[in-house]
């Protein structure tokens, strides 16, 4: 089974070295690594270039923003199974491929996921949220859970019937892309309870006041566009995260 990883990226030269680094130490051997480029000029295509090896495909050209960019990479992606590795993330640990194949050994499942934690941009060894996500049942939708998006493995087949990320969406093109997948596809999703990606703080979605705001009209957009819920569900959707503050140790494990 190929999987496809694909990284969106634009200017982000302190961080897609380690993005790179952590797919090529994948354990699993069959992977691709599809890196999409928005025509960063701060150096990141000379550091993709400088860390590139046979699985790494790289294109750069402008797009109009992330979710765009997203949709070029999994256009060009050849595997049975694609998923994400944002330019500021890695993964957990060197086997976390090979696991996310395990999870598809039944035929009859469309997505893997996992847990997921959120890290210091400054110091990636220190935990800050972790965020459990436990076995999906549908009614859990209506409560506002979802998948760690990072962690989401799915079969080419879930993009090609139920279509790629909704580009009028500006923040929340991914929430809006695995309701639509999961109430309206109905897609079957196996859990693996381990973390399996980690997340540097400061993304898109969180950086200042009116980006929290979009979000949360983004959100309920997506909420009501795929007959999930309302305000309730989307106040639901952020009470939840607080449990996910609650972190034992500082410090990866």
């Amino acid at each position: 089974m190929k999987i496809s990883v694909v990284t969106a990226v634009f200017n982000r030269t302190s961080t897609i070295g380690e993005a790179m680094k952590s797919v090529q130490a994948q354990c699993y051997g069959d992977v691709e690594h599809v890196i999409q480029d928005g025509g960063s000029t701060d150096g990141t295509l000379e550091e993709i270039s400088r860390l590139a090896n046979d699985s790494a495909s790289l294109v750069s050209e402008k797009d109009s923003g992330i979710y765009d960019a997203i949709n070029r990479g999994i256009r060009r992606a050849s595997g049975e199974v694609i998923g994400l590795m944002h330019s500021d993330d890695f993964f957990a640990s060197e086997d976390v491929l090979t696991k996310v194949v395990r999870g598809f050994s039944d035929p009859a499942v469309d997505g893997v996921y996992g847990d997921l934690q959120y890290v210091s941009a400054s110091e990636p060894d220190k935990i800050v949220r972790h965020w459990r996500s436990g076995e999906y049942r549908p009614s859990m939708l209506k409560s506002g859970w979802m998948p760690p998006h990072p962690t989401l493995y799915l079969r080419r087949e879930v993009f090609e019937r139920h279509g790629l990320y909704d580009t009028s969406f500006r923040i929340a093109a991914d929430y809006d892309a695995m309701l639509r997948y999961l109430a309206k596809g109905k897609i079957r999703l196996a859990y693996i309870p381990e973390v399996l990606v980690k997340m540097r703080l400061g993304g898109e979605s969180n950086r200042s006041l009116g980006r929290i705001l979009q979000k949360s009209r983004e959100d309920l957009r997506a909420l009501r566009n795929n007959g999930v819920g309302g305000v309730g569900t989307l106040a639901a959707k952020n009470l939840g995260k607080l449990g996910q503050f609650i972190v034992k140790d500082g410090n990866a494990k």
